[in-house]
């Protein structure tokens, strides 16, 4: 996680541009160096080379998450390594833009991209008309189940969170407590995040245009909702606590003692990589909601391409943001969709038949993405801070000592707001 010390550097780094990255376009194409850890991204890339010759992409996978920005940031501290092209989740981008970093890809015309988005979305990577990244790929939630396991059990599909509980309470008595409703991953900052967010938790006020300001409420009534909530799961027996990413979380997938998942639009193929042997048992169905008959959603992950500005020829490099994984460019998504298991955020795929109509023989034939296509259109607005690393940090660590030592959750989230109101104000924000 990002310390204080690595997080003021950051931004108080002068902006210079001293790249290499690009060549003179008279004696060959234009080079932009993209650091990215998609899947199967290197046929993306040779696909984009192929098809173009005023441009070649260079590639480098930098690391995962935090492994990418902790070198990002050192060179862009330096003035010189950065990528023209970076990789950037939806809950990096305010860093990056607070510390002017990131090239407004509005003066290249991003902005005629906007009607291809729905305004979530555009806005996670905008303000007003300048665009500081192309959307990419998101992760609108649902509920993944076990068919034959509910079957077994006599349960019925929740359609509320009252209902899950419910039909939780029924799983335990029917499975003499060998099975879970489902794994509550405390280690995942996007995870509780999407789930606070689908209750219209808003934890961050935050502009871009007034980046000296922040509201900060971390313990609103919406997520503390949530966490009492699932506090009462784990503390019944109903839901389990293993990490996610671990083996005990995969076995648990694969052996039947967690009979839903509860995941993001990259889940389908994400479940079917780690649980290979329960192929064809899985299904999926919305999200439950807190409020019979409404349609609430959240989001858990998201990225995006973002311009640096060490990219020495920003027009190109601005180009392959946009184009790279393009709403119109199919052949790419083709790749994004059937290998990187990619949820893509351009209404052009999310609407083609190739998409809602894919067919997933891990999910017995399932057009899955009529679950999740709704759900993505259903999200409301939601802002980060820039200094998300702090925040999944406070959020996560102060729940799983909660879960440990079986105290209150919700106390541990008014930790963390303290923690992170007096953050913010060391950093220079005005908390409000």
């Amino acid at each position: 996680m990002a310390t204080v010390a690595a997080f003021t550097a950051l931004a108080v780094a002068a902006c210079s541009g001293g790249s290499d990255a690009g060549t003179d376009k008279a004696s060959g194409p234009t080079t932009v160096k993209v650091w990215a850890w998609y899947p199967s991204f290197q046929k993306v890339v040779d696909l984009y080379n192929k098809t173009h010759t005023d441009i070649k992409i260079e590639w480098t996978n930098a690391g995962a998450g935090q492994d990418e920005y902790t070198k990002l940031q050192t060179a862009l501290k330096a003035g010189k390594g950065a990528p023209d092209v970076v990789m950037l989740e939806f809950q990096e981008l305010p860093t990056y833009q607070l510390t002017k970093h990131l090239v407004d890809m509005g003066e290249y015309g991003a902005n005629d991209l906007k009607s291809k988005y729905v305004d979530w979305a555009w806005k996670q990577v905008s303000t007003g008309d300048k665009v500081y990244a192309i959307p990419v790929d998101s992760g609108p939630m649902a509920m993944l189940y076990r068919e034959d396991l509910f079957k077994q059990y006599g349960l019925t599909i929740p359609k509320t969170w009252d209902e899950y509980k419910a039909q939780a309470e029924k799983l335990k008595t029917a499975s003499s407590g060998k099975a879970f409703m489902t794994d509550f991953g405390a280690n995942d900052g996007g995870f509780l995040t999407g789930l606070s967010w689908q209750a219209g938790a808003k934890p961050y006020t935050y502009d871009t245009a007034n980046p000296s300001n922040i509201g900060v409420t971390v313990n609103d009534a919406a997520t503390k909702q949530v966490l009492t909530y699932w506090e009462g799961m784990v503390n019944g027996g109903l839901a389990d606590t293993k990490a996610y990413g671990t083996t005990d979380f995969y076995s648990g997938l694969g052996s039947g003692k967690y009979v839903t998942y509860l995941a993001a639009g990259w889940g389908p193929g994400y479940l079917a990589s780690v649980a290979k042997t329960t192929s064809g048992k899985w299904r999926a169905a919305p999200l439950p909601q807190w409020t019979a008959g409404a349609n609430a959603q959240g989001d858990w992950g998201g990225s995006s391409f973002a311009v640096t500005d060490q990219a020495s020829d920003k027009e190109a490099a601005s180009k392959v943001a946009m184009e790279i994984f393009g709403a119109d460019n199919t052949d790419a998504w083709k790749i994004g969709i059937d290998e990187a298991y990619l949820f893509p955020t351009a209404t052009p795929v999310l609407e083609s038949d190739a998409f809602l109509k894919k067919e997933y023989e891990f999910f017995g034939g399932q057009t899955v993405n009529d679950v999740f296509v709704p759900a993505y259109k259903a999200i409301a607005p939601f802002s980060w801070s820039p200094f998300n690393s702090y925040n999944f940090n406070q959020l996560t660590t102060g729940l799983n000592q909660a879960i440990e030592k079986k105290s209150s959750w919700t106390a541990a989230l008014d930790t963390a707001q303290t923690n992170i109101t007096q953050y913010a104000t060391q950093q220079g924000f005005k908390v409000q």
